[in-house]
């Protein structure tokens, strides 16, 4: 560790340090609120598969790292048992596989926006079927907002400890992508959290 620390030591320290703050674009508010954004796009794929895509542009929302609440969503969302959006399409003939969620790379949040978005692997059925397809995702986003977050604390609390066990025991990455993670960490999360941020769920906060 000494010798890594003169090594960092003796090629950063003589980069000048300009005394500025991190680039914020938060003032950009609502950037995809237009009404040319409320379209359908119909994508003729190269592989033969039917997919669908639903994606909201949302408030920012990396501030709430510690508590994630997309992933959360994501979570009810990509749920696979009784009741869940997948079991329902996949009676029905409809649906292979379904995802939802935020990748969390720049592109897909940051201090102007955040993306969610829905994914759906469509049967040649599903396909013919794909405005029903939607109205059933729809009607599912629209019951969990009804229902709210107060009385799924113990969802969450079993998202965090499953979150945990795979920080706990995860299997070593290559030093270079980890460095590279630990610096985009840097960005976003406070000091504390720089090796934890991005994978920990710390609070719950049904309000966010």
């Amino acid at each position: 560790l000494d010798t890594l620390e003169k090594w960092v030591t003796e090629i950063f320290s003589e980069i000048p340090n300009n005394g500025l703050p991190k680039p914020c674009f938060g003032d950009l508010t609502q950037p995809f609120d237009t009404p040319e954004f409320h379209k359908l796009y119909r994508v003729v794929p190269v592989k033969k598969v039917h997919s669908l895509s639903i994606t909201w542009a949302l408030p920012p929302q990396e501030q709430y790292y510690r508590v994630k609440p997309l992933h959360y969503i994501s979570w009810l969302v990509g749920h696979e048992g009784k009741g869940s959006v997948l079991s329902f399409l996949r009676k029905k003939f409809w649906a292979l596989a379904l995802y939802g969620g935020n990748g969390e790379t720049g592109f897909e949040q940051n201090s102007t926006y955040s993306i969610f978005s829905i994914s759906v692997t469509l049967t040649d059925e599903g396909y013919k079927h794909f405005y029903e397809v939607a109205h059933v995702v729809f009607q599912y986003v629209k019951m969990l907002q009804q229902t709210g977050p107060d009385k799924r604390q113990v969802i969450w609390e079993e998202i965090q400890k499953i979150e945990a066990n795979e920080f706990h025991y995860q299997e070593q990455t290559d030093p270079v992508d980890y460095v590279e993670s630990l610096c985009e960490n840097m960005q976003m999360f406070q000091k504390e959290d720089f090796l934890t941020g991005d994978q920990l769920l710390f609070e719950y906060k049904p309000e966010v």
